[in-house]
């Protein structure tokens, strides 16, 4: 006598790890890992803004006078303080990585303590750029 093939029992569960909501609660690493992959691409389009800058430096007086009216609106400003604030952030999260494939800091107490000193990192970082340039006198 043949034994019938049961049926598959139906999996309730996620099939896949990026499913984050109901599934799996928050977590600072995985908001910091998807944080890090979208201030990569930032940089390389902010890297577009900061290329037209020299481009606009080389192309002449007029050029940057045109290129340094759009850079102080709003718009323009919110775009450096973005690039700047992506690039420490990507600064800071790369010495992370860099920790961690020395093989140190893998404890959850660390990673999570990693990963806010990264976020207040970033942001004093980011603001004793911008207070530097502010006090410099422009030319």
């Amino acid at each position: 006598m043949s034994a019938k093939p049961s049926a598959k029992p139906v999996v309730s569960r996620p099939l896949s790890p990026f499913m984050l909501g109901q599934y799996y609660r928050f977590q600072i690493s995985s908001l910091l890992s998807i944080t890090h992959r979208i201030t990569g691409v930032g940089l390389a389009l902010g890297t577009l803004f900061i290329a037209i800058w020299v481009m606009s430096a080389v192309a002449g007086p007029e050029s940057y006078a045109h290129f340094a009216w759009f850079a102080r609106t709003p718009i323009g400003l919110l775009l450096l303080l973005g690039w700047s604030w992506a690039l420490m952030f990507h600064l800071c999260n790369g010495i992370r990585h860099l920790v961690w494939d020395v093989g140190y800091a893998f404890e959850k107490k660390s990673v999570d303590a990693g990963g806010i000193i990264v976020c207040v990192a970033s942001v004093v970082l980011t603001a004793a750029i911008w207070i530097v340039a502010y006090l410099l006198p422009s030319a």
